[in-house]
């Protein structure tokens, strides 16, 4: 079942593609079915910069696990940064 839910998030970084290094400014998080991993459902991530064009885009469809532990790595990683390397997370009103 897709659950047609999409989240679109603004980011700054960079990303590698065919013809190399490239601007990101752009993400879109969904679970769907994919194109080419080999499962029914998958957790995918698109990185692009759409003012570059299709082929400034990096994508990923995970299975559902293995997204669960790439979010938990990053969180971690974050969280265990030493003081002053990664700015804290804005408190929402």
């Amino acid at each position: 079942m897709c659950t047609y839910r999409t989240e679109k998030v603004e980011v700054s970084g960079a990303g590698k593609g065919a013809r190399g290094w490239f601007p990101v400014t752009d993400a879109t998080v969904y679970l769907d079915h994919p194109v080419s991993a080999p499962a029914d459902h998958t957790l995918n991530v698109d990185v692009l910069n759409p003012a570059e064009g299709p082929s400034a885009r990096v994508a990923l469809e995970l299975d559902p696990v293995a997204a669960r532990r790439l979010a938990e790595a990053i969180l971690t990683v974050l969280d265990e940064a030493p003081p002053g390397l990664v700015e804290p997370i804005p408190a929402t009103a």
